[in-house]
């Protein structure tokens, strides 16, 4: 059986007969000739299929062992998809540390339609278990979670859903399937916003929704060809190529992120550090046992509220919006990612105005450290 590194260059695709190109060509066609009415060979129109796509799309469904994948213009497409398949009434358990993005299409667009969300701490079985109606549809968990990094227990999750019919979600945007495979451990389908490490280098927008049983795989399908967020063929190979480093690429940040984490936890100036790597996390032997890595992204508080100077002095980090690139990326998420989710609601999941989120990049070890320490240094 093949490993990830090998799957992630391989997977999808093979030379093509017109040139045998080792690179996958890009399928730019919109349309596509027929042989006659109702005569066409898999191929009809763009929205519903595309070459270029359906190679990301295979190469996903092997590094997560699904049934199907389905690839969406962003990660938000994808997971709106996956709410569109579902009907008025019906009741959502969400991590209520959940993306701000999807926080505010949960709230501020579905529920709008009767669609019931119910935030709740996910790192509780016993609560998720009693939280379960019987309208309950769906559980829709973030581990680690955006910001904080709370690990949930997937394996045990699923069982607790799956035993009182109610399907999982999990969004494995910020392991990958190089560290983590939800379908694995008992889910039903696995989002990514391809936009971060599956893309990879901050120039491209995508989102991927796996499937783990060929009737799901269907389902979302139908949806995704009648409300048309797909995703297009340049951006498709775009993410493809990216992919083929992910194996490596993680690898380099995870070991820069360890490294970070290490450093900011003994640092004097610092509160405290939210990383699943570190013994002391709430959630470290959990991940620890379903994952195969602990990731890059990390958030930590200063003991003094001086985040616009810290943010000033740092050179190798960009303070900008997302994550999951090359370059080493610095955000306050209650001013970007999660300005949308009230303040009161944050202050409740723990983000407060001075946690700051590091999304580690693959620079040198020792110029992403330096970079910290002389920013903390002149505080």
């Amino acid at each position: 059986m093949k490993r990830i590194a090998t799957k992630v260059v391989h997977e999808g695709y093979k030379p093509e007969p017109l040139a045998a190109c080792v690179a996958p060509p890009i399928y730019m066609s919109t349309t596509y000739a027929q042989e006659g009415v109702g005569g066409h060979k898999g191929y009809e129109y763009a929205r519903t299929n595309n070459p270029t796509r359906e190679m990301l799309e295979k190469n996903l469904t092997a590094l997560e062992g699904a049934y199907g994948t389905c690839g969406f213009a962003t990660g938000m497409a994808a997971i709106s998809t996956l709410i569109l398949s579902l009907k008025t009434a019906d009741h959502i358990l969400v991590s209520a540390n959940v993306y701000g993005g999807t926080y505010r299409a949960f709230v501020q667009v579905f529920a709008n339609f009767g669609i019931e969300f119910e935030f709740i701490d996910t790192t509780d079985a016993e609560l998720v278990e009693k939280s379960i109606k019987s309208n309950t549809r769906l559980l829709f968990l973030e581990t680690p979670t955006n910001p904080l990094m709370e690990i949930s227990d997937i394996s045990k999750l699923c069982e607790i859903a799956h035993s009182k019919g109610v399907q999982v979600c999990v969004d494995n945007t910020f392991c990958t399937p190089v560290l983590q495979r939800p379908i694995e451990l008992g889910a039903d389908y696995v989002v990514h916003s391809a936009t971060k490490y599956l893309g990879g280098h901050s120039d491209v927008l995508g989102g991927l929704l796996c499937m783990k049983s060929k009737e799901d795989y269907d389902k979302i399908k139908f949806v995704a060809k009648s409300t048309g967020g797909v995703l297009a063929p340049f951006d498709s190979w775009l993410i493809l190529r990216g992919i083929k480093t992910l194996a490596a690429r993680m690898r380099m940040h995870e070991e820069n992120a360890i490294a970070v984490a290490s450093f900011l936890n003994s640092h004097p100036k610092v509160n405290r550090v939210y990383y699943p790597g570190l013994e002391e996390h709430p959630g470290h032997e959990i991940s620890r046992q379903q994952a195969s890595g602990f990731g890059a992204m990390l958030s930590f508080e200063l003991k003094e509220n001086k985040v616009e100077e810290f943010l000033k002095e740092l050179e190798v980090f960009t303070l900008a919006e997302s994550l999951g690139a090359v370059e080493s990326l610095v955000c306050i998420p209650a001013l970007m990612t999660h300005a949308s989710v009230p303040k009161v609601e944050r202050e409740k999941i723990g983000i407060s105005d001075s946690l700051i989120r590091l999304s580690v990049g693959i620079e040198d070890r020792d110029d992403i450290l330096k970079d910290l320490e002389q920013s903390l240094d002149k505080l």
